[in-house]
């Protein structure tokens, strides 16, 4: 997808702010006062239809009026004004416009139609839009700030389909010495989404972190693949997508006009692209903090350290509980603790200075020093009351804040990772620790969750976003369950020998031939078992004749599967299939079959197509994974063949865009094979995915 030109979206030459107002209550007051903070740097034209004086300036009474061509328009009117409004942008040659106005396409099909109208002229004439129904645009170095409210200025980049959602953002950014580069409040992404903020954000060299909360992906696909490129160039992403519970869609729809994504497709794309996905606003603040420190940790152990033996045990509780290791420390390491914090400090992990701290705060600085330096751990914990000491006079506070530039300036020369947790995280000492780089949280739990994340960021390497196929030439148009048999056996996965028959008669022909004991199945049927279409082990004619007769009384099913008895207890059953998300498309899915995979949701979720080394990682990162590696002395099964059939089941989803939901339940896995025991496909109904 071509990289579009957003100059004139963060650093126009010249900006009008079409609705502008003198009135502190409304829009147009606020964009227009935002606008003229950078009027040292470009002119700033305010126009209103009354005319006047707007904060002191001359109002134009029509864009027509002003004496020279805005780059940047904003659009503040009422809704019934917005298409004239945008037009006549276009006309006088603006190439960006920022829509403010709501109460288009993300309240009706009426609206939406308006607003892809506006969007193709805006496309024909070479311009941009923002929005509609948007907060506006901020950039920090080009002094732009057209929204509703300043923005401390700092090192990230936000993206935000939501106004609201994107202030809270900036107020708990504030409240841990964070700020923006730039901002973009994308609204109903009429014309611009994220995939297309996202290039010039990783080329903007004052953005360190992207931060990204989105409702509606649009181009999901378009979406990983810019925010795996601008990882790959060094910039971290971290990501809060909203809108996939069932009462999340609703809210996002009457919010945006958006058509969200299930979470397992989310998750699946950013491990593919290598983005951090967060549930809140405070954790997005959490992780952007932690990734904007200057060190990750090499591995997964950890020391705990503080002053005070509660937090101390809470801290490894917690680290141990979410897989971080809190390791015996070494006998010299030990040692040397000792010499170093006095005869009544705990030496082991963790590390308790037991009071001692506000006798010596060198100890602070000693502890951390020894601890940085080993090559016994990988990052440390500082946590507990230090920040606190402060308030017992300005001697204190000075002494206290010596000691915690001198932590911060231990880890920079350790190469390892310092986190800090304290009770007072606004103390002059937390400041000191975060002017060095180091984060700071006032919650325990917050800093253990951002350790586990920074550990696991360390491990993990993206396998970048796989390119969808081209569609088959022959779609898929009866999805039976032979055809799904048939079309999963031409891509190479193995099957059970089975027989299609409809009577007594040829089913009695078909047992005989395949050879008992037989399994016979009522085909139609969404699901088989749960309607007791489904008999297994079936020894002889007579049982046969029995059970052909009550399912046929009961089920009045067309045709019946007649199927050779597979050696279910040589192996495992697995599920592999896909299903296809309306904004990613298919995505490859692989847990334990039969009623486990939904019962204990041991499911692997990746973005289709996967090749078989993928399909082989899915496969080892379920918590099943064991029973097909060979636990407790039993043999391994053949899990490169189940991973085959996983990467093939997935390239049929992906070459078929036809196609809702594709699965094998159960894959019969043994020391010899992956064995296909079942097969189901769904087609996509009218009006569904619009997405490969």
């Amino acid at each position: 997808m071509a990289t579009r030109d957003l100059q004139a979206l963060f650093d126009p030459h010249s900006v009008a702010i079409v609705g502008a107002s003198n009135d502190p209550v409304k829009w147009g007051y606020g964009l227009a006062r935002g606008a003229l903070r950078g009027a040292s740097r470009r002119p700033v034209y305010l126009v209103n239809r009354n005319g006047g004086e707007i904060l002191g300036q001359q109002a134009f009474r029509s864009l027509e009026d002003v004496p020279k061509p805005p780059e940047l328009v904003v659009v503040a009117v009422p809704e019934p004004a917005f298409e004239e409004t945008v037009d006549t942008a276009l006309a006088v040659g603006a190439r960006a416009i920022v829509g403010i106005t709501a109460g288009l396409g993300e309240l009706s099909r009426d609206g939406l139609e308006r607003e892809q109208a506006v969007v193709q002229r805006v496309r024909a004439a070479g311009a941009v839009l923002l929005g509609p129904n948007c907060l506006g645009v901020f950039d920090a170095g080009a002094e732009l700030d057209v929204g509703w409210d300043a923005l401390p200025p700092g090192a990230i980049g936000l993206v935000s389909q939501s106004g609201n959602l994107a202030l809270e953002l900036a107020l708990l950014a504030a409240d841990c010495g964070l700020g923006f580069s730039r901002f973009a409040s994308m609204g109903n992404q009429a014309d611009l989404d994220a995939a297309d903020l996202l290039p010039t954000l990783a080329d903007h060299e004052p953005t360190r972190l992207i931060a990204l909360y989105v409702e509606d992906f649009r181009d999901g696909r378009a979406f990983a693949a810019a925010c795996h490129a601008a990882v790959e160039a060094g910039t971290p992403i971290v990501l809060l997508a909203a809108g996939t519970s069932e009462a999340g869609v609703r809210a996002a729809r009457s919010h945006t006009g958006a058509l969200t994504s299930g979470l397992s497709a989310v998750e699946a794309a950013c491990r593919a692209a290598g983005v951090e996905l967060v549930r809140t606003p405070k954790e997005l603040i959490d992780t952007a903090q932690a990734l904007l420190a200057p060190r990750l940790p090499r591995g997964r152990r950890l020391a705990v350290f503080g002053d005070g033996g509660g937090h101390g045990i809470v801290a490894a509780d917690l680290a141990a509980a979410t897989g971080l290791v809190v390791p015996k420390l070494g006998e010299q390491l030990v040692a040397e603790l000792r010499v170093a914090l006095g005869p009544m400090a705990v030496t082991g992990n963790p590390v308790d200075l037991a009071g001692g701290g506000e006798q010596d705060f060198a100890r602070f600085e000693r502890g951390a020093e020894l601890l940085l330096a080993s090559e016994e751990i990988d990052a440390v914990l500082l946590t507990g009351y230090f920040g606190g000491y402060a308030e017992y006079g300005p001697d204190y506070e000075d002494r206290e804040t010596g000691v915690a530039r001198s932590m911060g300036r231990a880890a920079a020369a350790s190469g390892r990772p310092l986190v800090a947790q304290t009770m007072y995280p606004r103390s002059p000492a937390a400041w000191a620790l975060r002017s060095e780089g180091v984060p700071v949280y006032g919650e325990v739990d917050a800093a253990i969750r951002v350790l586990v994340r920074l550990a696991a960021r360390a491990e993990r390497h993206s396998t970048g976003v796989p390119v969808l196929p081209e569609p088959a030439r022959s779609p898929i148009e009866s999805a039976g369950y032979f055809e799904a048999r048939d079309l999963l056996a031409a891509a190479g996965i193995p099957f059970v020998e089975a027989r299609r028959v409809a009577s007594l008669d040829e089913t009695l022909s078909a047992a005989t031939e395949l050879g008992y004991p037989v399994v016979l199945k009522a085909l139609g049927l969404l699901h088989k078992s749960d309607a007791g279409g489904v008999a297994l082990g079936i020894s002889g004619p007579e049982e046969l004749a029995q059970v052909f007769s009550k399912m046929a009384t009961r089920l009045s099913a067309a045709a019946y599967s007649v199927e050779r008895t597979a050696p279910l207890e040589a192996g495992v059953e697995l599920i592999v299939g896909a299903r296809r998300d309306p904004r990613f498309g298919s995505t490859a899915l692989a847990g334990l079959g039969g009623l486990y995979a939904e019962v204990l949701e041991d499911i692997a979720v990746a973005l289709a197509p996967v090749e078989p080394y993928e399909a082989e990682q899915m496969l080892r990162a379920l918590r099943a994974a064991p029973l097909l590696l060979g636990a407790r002395g039993r043999p391994a099964l053949d899990l490169l063949g189940a991973a085959r059939a996983l990467a093939a089941i997935s390239r049929v989803a992906a070459e078929h865009p036809e196609i809702a939901e594709i699965e094998i339940n159960p894959l019969l896995v043994t020391v010899d094979g992956a064995l296909a025991l079942d097969a189901r496909v769904v087609l996509e109904t009218e009006g569904g995915s619009d997405a490969r």
